[in-house]
């Protein structure tokens, strides 16, 4: 049977707003290289960069009445999260679903399915991530878990751990370890800070990084043009 769960923790917003501050890439790297979903979830319009806890929900193939549970449930802050139990690209969220969403808080969606009216999502600047875009609707007959574990475009995701999404993509961040990952993003965002004035004045990467032992260790040799028989 389908099961609502109500109440569900969240990561503390200052966190979220400072991973979405990060970026997807910065983050995904800051917490080992984990959590990327797939890379054909991309944004209808850029640029666009949010993060928000997310608020998950599974959507039978061509129906989206789960969606509308989960506006119930939603609280200001949160990123709506959808999954098909199996593989569709309707377009399950539109234009009065956003003004739903946006009027109960949440912050964008990231779907593993379509979309569709997203001329009028983009004049909303309501931010959709998903797999395709299609004017195919949706009917409303088979309701879904909500607020339940789920996996999107192959990462597992828990209602409250933080979804970062901006132009390069999107990355979940487990809502215990978010603090640690967001002062190892801030970290390394300090790092590249330092780096890209020397970058940019010309120093080579081989040098900064050091790279020219390891290259040898590697066999990497070096002749002139003219020394090749």
């Amino acid at each position: 049977m389908p099961l609502v769960v109500r109440n569900t923790p969240r990561t503390d917003l200052e966190v979220v707003d400072g991973l979405a501050a990060a970026g997807v890439a910065t983050v995904h790297e800051a917490q080992g290289r984990t959590g990327l979903l797939r890379a054909d979830i991309r944004p209808i319009f850029r640029p666009a960069r949010i993060a928000g806890n997310a608020l998950t929900c599974e959507v039978a193939p061509g129906d989206n009445w789960s969606i509308h549970i989960a506006v119930e449930q939603a609280q200001l802050g949160d990123l709506l999260v959808v999954t098909p139990t199996s593989p569709c690209d309707d377009g399950y969220v539109g234009d009065l679903l956003a003004g739903s969403l946006l009027a109960h808080g949440v912050r964008g969606v990231v779907i593993d399915a379509g979309v569709r009216d997203v001329a009028t999502l983009t004049e909303m600047r309501f931010p959709v991530w998903s797999k395709a875009i299609s004017a195919k609707g949706t009917v409303k007959e088979t309701p879904g878990n909500v607020q339940t574990p789920i996996v999107c475009a192959g990462v597992y995701v828990r209602p409250g751990d933080v979804v970062v999404a901006d132009d390069d993509g999107v990355v979940v961040v487990s809502r215990e370890e978010a603090a640690t990952v967001l002062k190892a993003a801030r970290d390394r965002e300090a790092s590249e800070a330092s780096k890209r004035p020397r970058l940019t004045a010309g120093e080579l990467g081989l040098d900064l990084y050091n790279m020219r032992g390891r290259l040898a260790d590697k066999g990497v040799r070096y002749v002139d043009y003219t020394d090749q028989s």
